[in-house]
C-alpha cells in the first residue's frame, strides 16, 4: 500500500487534525493509498499578510521536506495558498501535490469560468493575488466572500445554521457575475461542500478531496513533478532548516 503525508499548515492538536482528516469523507478512495495527516512543527497562528505568508512557506516545507525519507509516496498540501508546494517540489522526488493551482484548473475542466467563494476580505486579497500570477483572470467570474472569519481548528463545526446560507448567497453572487463553477476558497470550508452541492444548480469543487483523488491518480500512472521546472538546490539545507522551527517552536512555547 502507498502512504501519502497531507501537511497541515497550522500547529493543530489532535482534535484539530481530526477535522482535517474529516475531509477523505468527501471523496471515494481506492485502497491503494493511506493518508496520514501533520500539522506544522511551529508557524503563524493566522493566515493574513505577507509575513504570514512566508512564515507558512517555511512551515510547510519544513514538515514535508523529509516524507520521502520517511517511506511517503506522496506528499498533499493542505492550503489552496500551495504554500511550501514549489520548495517541497525541488527537494523530494515522490509527487507532491497542493489544490489551489489544480482545484482552479478543474474548475475549467467542468466550465468556462469558475469563481472562488472565500471566508472574508483578507482571503481576496491573496486569492485575487493568486489568480493573477496564474494569468487565470480571465477565465475567473468573481472573487467573493461570505464575511466570516476562519476558524483553523474548528473550521465550520457547529457554524452550519449560520454560516452555510451565507456561502450560499455568496455562491449566488458569483453565479450571478457568470460563474458556472464554484471552487471553495480554503480548505477549512470542506464541511460546506455537501451542502452548496446539493442546493446549488452548478459543480462545487472541493479542493482538499480534489488533491487526495490527484495522488491516487500521479501514482497510478507513474507521474511526478518535473525535474527541469523544480530543479534541486545546489547546496541544500536541511539540518538547518529543521532546526530553525524547532527553535520556533520552543520559542513559541
Amino acid at each position: 500500500m502507498a502512504k501519502a503525508l497531507v501537511l497541515v499548515p497550522f500547529a493543530l492538536d489532535e482534535s484539530g487534525i481530526a477535522n482535517r482528516r474529516a475531509q477523505l469523507d468527501h471523496v471515494r478512495l481506492g485502497p491503494e493509498v493511506e493518508f496520514d495527516f501533520r500539522g506544522v512543527t511551529a508557524g503563524p497562528k493566522s493566515y493574513m499578510s505577507p509575513h504570514d505568508f512566508v512564515l507558512m512557506d517555511m512551515a510547510i516545507f519544513e514538515a514535508g521536506m523529509s516524507a520521502q525519507d520517511e517511506g511517503y509516496d506522496a506528499v498533499c498540501i493542505d492550503t489552496m495558498s500551495d504554500s511550501g508546494l514549489d520548495a517541497l517540489r525541488s527537494v523530494l522526488d515522490i509527487p507532491v501535490i497542493a489544490p489551489g493551482k489544480a482545484a482552479m484548473l478543474f474548475c475549467l475542466t467542468l466550465g468556462n469560468k469558475f469563481s472562488i467563494i472565500c471566508q472574508w476580505d483578507y482571503a481576496v486579497a491573496r486569492t485575487t493575488k493568486m489568480i493573477r500570477a496564474l494569468g487565470l483572470e480571465d477565465f475567473c467570474a468573481a472573487v467573493v466572500n461570505f464575511d466570516v472569519p476562519p476558524d483553523y481548528a474548528s473550521l465550520l463545526d457547529g457554524k452550519e445554521d449560520t454560516v452555510f446560507p451565507k456561502m450560499r448567497a455568496a455562491c449566488e453572487e458569483a453565479m450571478a457575475a457568470g460563474a458556472d463553477v464554484v471552487c471553495l476558497g480554503s480548505t477549512t470550508m470542506h464541511q460546506a461542500a455537501e451542502y452548496l452541492a446539493e442546493t446549488l444548480p452548478i459543480p462545487v469543487v472541493n479542493p482538499g478531496p480534489l488533491t487526495y483523488k490527484l495522488v491516487e491518480s500521479v501514482l497510478d500512472l507513474k507521474l511526478t513533478h518535473s525535474r527541469k521546472a523544480y530543479p534541486k538546490p545546489l547546496d541544500p539545507y536541511p539540518d538547518m532548516i529543521h532546526a530553525m522551527l524547532k527553535a520556533g517552536k520552543e520559542w513559541l512555547g
